[in-house]
């Protein structure tokens, strides 16, 4: 795999660590709102990771990709509803869903680039939401809710919240640790190159739909396995999960973590919805202020808030220069 470093992985396997920690923490301090709240957070992180493969990695900015979570959202809601509880079923049916749908729907919309594609992926999106909407017998505009949530036979059921919290944080790993290697690998390269240029790779025998394509379909499987665990986190299934504002929003997440990183979407979903849950509790206008930072992160911080550090390091770096200089230590 070309470009394959262990190295590259020790800002997840940090993140992941402290998610891990996540629930003792909780215990310890008595409040099991956490434990729900960081499901939350990892669902929203996957949904956010597999737009980042499109938006960051591929360059095709999508503001439809939530329909991939409403697909699996629906997915296991159905069945659930229809007393269907074996999770192997729900999970195997959410990924065949997700990259089926993926593939007609990346079909289509990469035949066109640029502002025909945004509105191309808005309008599929839209077309699933008012799919949603007219489901009657399903609560329609309302959705609907049902008991209980996937059940895996000897492997347990995710009735319990740590229980599912962990479920969530495997399919959060198993998705960065597929993020990190088709990136990593020629095709991630590829992708890369198609973004960069597209015409050139052409010009060295490349087919940029067909590399596309591949990309969209992974990332719509992903999305989709981010709906199912919304499903059953939530125990709730709406149209709401198709609408091109949760599209905007991931979007937002990516953006605020950082394109083209591998850990950035997750810290930007937890960013967006911790500052909508403080926030929130002020004004009912906490879009403002997430303006406002998304601002200020646009003009100091051009990889999001995963490049924090490295502003700080070259900050400290600028300040430390003069002074070296000042007194004749600088280089000579």
């Amino acid at each position: 795999m070309v470009g394959f470093r262990w190295s590259s992985l020790f800002p997840a396997i940090l993140v992941f660590s402290l998610l891990a920690l996540a629930p003792l923490v909780a215990h310890w301090l008595n409040q099991g709102y956490y434990i729900t709240f960081l499901s939350r957070v990892m669902v929203f992180g996957l949904a956010a990771l597999s737009l980042n493969l499109l938006v960051g990695f591929g360059g095709l900015t999508s503001l439809g990709h939530a329909a991939f979570m409403g697909l699996g959202a629906y997915a296991v809601g159905l069945l659930m509803h229809h007393g269907v509880t074996n999770g192997y079923v729900h999970f195997l049916l959410v990924l065949c869903l997700g990259a089926f749908g993926a593939l007609c729907i990346g079909a289509i919309c990469l035949r066109t680039n640029g502002l025909a594609f945004i509105m191309l992926t808005l309008a599929f999106a839209q077309l699933l939401f008012f799919i949603g909407t007219g489901l009657k017998q399903y609560g329609g505009d309302d959705g609907f809710s049902f008991r209980g949530r996937s059940q895996f036979g000897i492997l347990g059921k995710l009735d319990s919240e740590v229980t599912l919290f962990y479920f969530i944080l495997a399919w959060l790993a198993l998705g960065t640790y597929v993020i990190h290697r088709v990136t990593g690998s020629r095709f991630g390269a590829s992708l890369r190159g198609i973004k960069s240029n597209e015409a050139r790779m052409v010009s060295i025998g490349l087919d940029p739909y067909r590399y596309k394509l591949v990309a969209f379909v992974i990332a719509g499987t992903l999305c989709s396995v981010a709906g199912g665990l919304m499903a059953n986190l939530a125990q709730f299934v709406s149209p709401a999960y198709t609408h091109w504002s949760r599209s905007a929003e991931l979007l937002l997440m990516v953006l605020l973590g950082g394109m083209s990183t591998l850990v950035g979407p997750i810290i930007g979903a937890a960013f967006f919805l911790i500052l909508e849950e403080v926030l929130g509790q002020w004004t009912s206008h906490w879009q403002a202020p997430m303006g406002l930072a998304l601002m200020l992160i646009v003009m100091f911080a051009r990889q999001g808030l995963s490049d924090l550090p490295g502003l700080l390091t070259r900050v400290i770096r600028e300040r430390s220069e003069p002074a070296d200089a000042a007194n004749g230590s600088g280089p000579k």
